[in-house]
């Protein structure tokens, strides 16, 4: 139980800490948004594209391969093993972070005028290089942090870099540079990267003071071979699969405003609705996804650990309380923002596209969330290259219907495409998590009534503000109307019996303060 309650105790801080700077980001993308539009936000997502593969390439793995490495060292008592894999791990972070940033500086010029057809994206491209190599050696210590399970520090530098990028970011913005969608990414590249150079100096500085308190060496000495071995056996197989799949994505990404223009839409239009689609609709529905991908990153290490020590009986029990409170909690959000999705995307865009966009992506949400913490799940258990494999299968599938559907049916052939690529997804994944860790899923109790009580979440909200005085202020309005129905989703729950007594009883344990601590 102690075990238990560092692992939620963990979760919870990274859980706030994540929401936190989700919620700091969303209200500072609604600025964007509202500042430079729909189009330089499309232009924006376009460079992001790219820059993602270039990304993929400078981490290649590590944080995965820092996590597990230095969870299975501890997990032998062996802190001379986990430095010596820290040292591994901080050249490889620095190798391929240095590869990537040269390989973009100087493709940049091609990139803007073959692929992108846009040379506006040639100086934000070359800016964005500039961070990659501290971008990896951060992963790496992400990926260090998470395993010695003190998440703290990763949440201290996570909560200055945003606050530094939104700082940087609106001074550009507002007082610094000239107009025009070119400068605006431009602004918000420069916002980005100075954000990383200042998280990467913070992030050293916590990892050598944390090494010197708790990873003192024991004497021994650790076969570099061996080390090196095993961090390339668990890193290269991830990276090769993510330039893969982060190979496929930018292909992807990159056709999407050109099947929109095939469609018959004109160049800017493209971009504003691939812009609005990206960087409007998707934030707000990934959102929430904060509350649970905490916890599930925190399950790479907790089920890696019991996996070297042959606790499978725990490692099926972790699975199933994962899957219990994800779909618990997706099915809530999916109804909140189906049934907000137009008061949602007028006070927060004023654009009913995006409102529309919202609405049609909600019913998808419990799928999207649970497919994430099924991928967390399989990468603890050692299944991240097949976890990989299916999300590659998934880029190349969507890579061919966007070249196929898009420039027929337009936006509403990408929503399909979403659709289908993610519930395929889901399918092939979560068929490999119930094998590996014998977990059986409860439907009536984990989807069926929590689909029940949003219903009637909804349905009872809508009814109780229909005998209130009307609220003019459109925010505030919104606020008590989600507030509301959040708690009556909670009470029907329990009514319901979708969270029951044993699940009550097993949360107050975890919260009760351990008096042998």
């Amino acid at each position: 139980m102690k075990r238990l309650k560092q692992y939620l105790c963990n979760a919870l801080l990274l859980t706030v800490t994540t929401l936190f700077m989700r919620g700091v980001a969303l209200a500072f993308n609604v600025f964007i948004s509202n500042k430079v539009g729909a189009e330089a936000l499309g232009l924006f997502s376009l460079i992001s594209s790219v820059y993602g593969f270039a990304l993929t390439f400078a981490t290649s793995g590590i944080s995965l391969a820092t996590t597990r490495m230095v969870a299975e060292a501890l997990g032998h008592d062996d802190n001379n093993l986990a430095i010596a894999s820290m040292h591994r791990c901080f050249a490889y972070s620095v190798f391929f972070g240095s590869a990537a940033a040269a390989l973009l500086f100087f493709f940049a010029p091609l990139i803007s005028s073959r692929w992108l057809d846009d040379m506006r994206t040639l100086t934000p491209l070359r800016l964005m290089a500039i961070s990659l190599p501290l971008i990896a050696v951060c992963s790496a210590l992400n990926g260090y942090f998470t395993a010695v399970r003190r998440v703290a520090k990763n949440a201290a530098s996570q909560v200055a870099e945003q606050a530094i990028k939104i700082t940087v970011t609106t001074v550009l913005l507002l007082s610094v540079l000239p107009k025009g969608i070119e400068n605006a990414c431009i602004a918000l590249i420069l916002g980005s990267t100075v954000s990383e150079i200042f998280s990467f100096f913070l992030m050293m500085i916590l990892y050598f003071r944390d090494r010197k308190k708790y990873l003192k060496s024991t004497g021994r000495i650790s076969d570099g071979k061996k080390v090196t071995g095993r961090l390339l056996g668990i890193a290269l197989p991830v990276a090769f699969s993510t330039y893969a799949r982060s190979g496929l994505l930018t292909v992807e990404h990159i056709l999407i405003p050109d099947g929109l223009r095939k469609s018959g839409a004109s160049r800017e239009r493209s971009l504003a609705s691939y812009g609005t689609f990206q960087s409007m609709a998707f934030p707000v529905i990934l959102f929430p996804a904060a509350l649970i991908a905490s916890f599930a990153g925190m399950t790479i290490p907790e089920l890696s650990d019991c996996l070297a020590r042959g606790h499978k009986n725990r490692v099926r029990y972790i699975a199933g309380r994962v899957w219990q409170f994800s779909l618990i909690f997706s099915v809530g959000v999916s109804g909140i923002l189906l049934c907000f999705s137009s008061e949602i995307g007028m006070i927060f865009y004023n654009s009913e596209e995006a409102a529309e966009y919202i609405r049609l992506l909600a019913p998808l949400i419990p799928v999207m969330y649970l497919d994430s913490t099924t991928d967390a799940m399989l990468k603890g258990l050692g299944h991240q290259f097949y976890s990989m494999n299916i999300n590659i299968i998934d880029a190349a599938l969507s890579v061919i219907l966007v070249k196929l559907l898009i420039p027929r049916f337009g936006i509403n052939g990408y929503i399909f495409i979403v659709f289908a690529m993610e519930i395929l997804n889901f399918a092939l994944s979560a068929t490999k998590l119930l094998r590996s860790s014998g977990m059986k899923p409860r439907l009536v109790q984990w989807l069926l009534k929590p689909l029940l009580c949003t219903v009637g979440a909804a349905v009872f909200t809508s009814l109780s503000f229909t005998f209130l005085p009307r609220i003019s202020i459109p925010w505030l309005a919104l606020t008590l109307h989600i507030i509301t129905a959040v708690i009556l989703y909670i009470i029907l729950l329990a009514i319901t019996g979708a969270l029951d007594r044993e699940d009550r009883e097993w949360l107050r344990n975890i919260l009760k303060k351990d008096k042998n601590s």
